[in-house]
């Protein structure tokens, strides 16, 4: 295996023992993209199950577009999945190096390293966002597995929120590691805050 496998095309069974071996991916960069991914899948069961139901017929409207964006979201989380290795050759490839070039190569991989779990952030916000919107109206019987997904999403930024502290100890300018910490930070607060939400709307439903 390299580390540019596609992880996602693994069975379950062989992810778990690839991220178990003495290798540096899978990691938590790689496996945070795989649960984002099984966040929105679980959002995508649960519209799936609800979606043309005459029960909720006036919100046909809003179940589409949710079955968009929450598609959308999930083949993001698997192309971030294959960004988080590649974010970790570059890195290999210029500490390696050993000319006038290391410097800047070794920036551009921590820029990566950075971009990377920043933009799986933004991207489990945005489900969390969607979990919400379809809770208010959806099978009722399905609502556990809205709040696993809203769980998974939340772990989702908190992973993110330690590769990018983590990395951006690393960076030169300190102010603009100082602020990635504060957002990231911020992230983590708002994800919590969404998540809770979830599980508010589940918690009227299920004793």
């Amino acid at each position: 295996m390299t580390d540019m496998e596609d992880y996602l095309s693994f069975s379950v069974r062989d992810f778990a023992t690839a991220t178990a071996e003495k290798r540096p991916t899978p990691g938590g960069g790689t496996v945070a993209g795989v649960v984002g991914a099984l966040a929105t899948a679980l959002g995508e069961m649960v519209l799936n199950f609800t979606r043309g139901k005459k029960a909720f017929a006036e919100f046909a409207d809003a179940h589409e577009t949710l079955a968009v964006r929450l598609a959308r979201a999930r083949g993001m989380f698997a192309d971030l999945t294959a960004d988080d290795a590649a974010a970790y050759t570059l890195y290999t490839e210029a500490n390696k190096c050993e000319d006038e070039t290391k410097a800047a190569k070794m920036a551009t991989a921590l820029a990566a390293a950075i971009d990377v779990p920043r933009q799986m952030t933004a991207l489990a916000i945005s489900v969390l966002e969607s979990l919400i919107a379809l809770g208010g109206h959806c099978n009722n019987y399905l609502l556990t597995d809205l709040s696993a997904a809203a769980i998974l999403a939340e772990a989702v930024v908190r992973l993110s929120d330690y590769n990018v502290r983590v990395n951006a100890a690393g960076l030169a300018d300190k102010s603009a590691a100082d602020d990635l910490r504060k957002a990231s930070s911020r992230d983590c607060k708002r994800a919590s805050e969404l998540c809770e939400t979830v599980e508010k709307i589940v918690g009227e439903h299920v004793c």
